[in-house]
């Protein structure tokens, strides 16, 4: 086996670029240009994998929502078999997530730069309703007597502190959601924890 590395293909390169850099600057600060150079592939590749920045920005969500949503279940099953530790989990990786260090929600952040209609706004919208839908499951499994209220309630919750811990005070805003969390899955749900 040669001791050079392996070099990973063209498109993982410019994606893993653009999740970078689309997270970090936004997406509209981010040119093309800038991602050919980050990325080490020429013009055209770029081109070939994506024929239009549009389509870098829709592979980007889309690997951020798949990214998102295995941290969210990660989060979940971390916190034990019982549905309502689980919600309450959630909130418990928020917080680790808000005192390492965030730049908020990557869909939160692309969604303030696209116009509704757009495939970065559709996109967003499917994601925020997909985890909702997840949530509300384990609303109901937790004995929520309204799922889809908790799980609208806990998503809020969630995208309010990402949003927050973009502007300032990341650890407090996550401290207080967790405890909100606490409080709205208290009288939620049925019995105790």
């Amino acid at each position: 086996m040669s001791t050079m590395s392996i070099r990973r293909p063209a498109r993982e390169r410019i994606l893993d670029t653009a999740c970078e850099l689309f997270y970090t600057h936004g997406i509209h600060a981010v040119g093309v240009d800038r991602l050919i150079a980050e990325s080490g592939v020429a013009k055209a590749t770029l081109y070939k994998q994506f024929p239009s920045k549009d389509d870098v920005v829709a592979a980007y969500l889309r690997r951020m929502d798949d990214s998102w949503r295995r941290q969210l279940r990660s989060a979940a099953l971390a916190a034990g078999e019982d549905p309502r530790e689980q919600l309450f989990g959630l909130f418990v990786a928020l917080e680790q997530a808000a005192r390492a260090g965030t730049l908020g929600c990557a869909f939160i952040n692309a969604v303030a730069e696209y116009d509704p209609g757009s495939t970065a706004h559709a996109i967003t919208a499917e994601h925020k309703a997909n985890v909702r839908d997840w949530v509300r499951g384990l609303a109901a499994a937790a004995g929520a007597t309204d799922p889809g209220m908790l799980a609208f309630q806990l998503t809020l919750l969630i995208d309010g502190t990402l949003a927050a811990t973009r502007v300032e005070r990341a650890a407090e805003a996550a401290e207080a959601a967790k405890q909100a969390a606490r409080t709205l899955l208290d009288a939620a749900c049925a019995g105790p924890a």
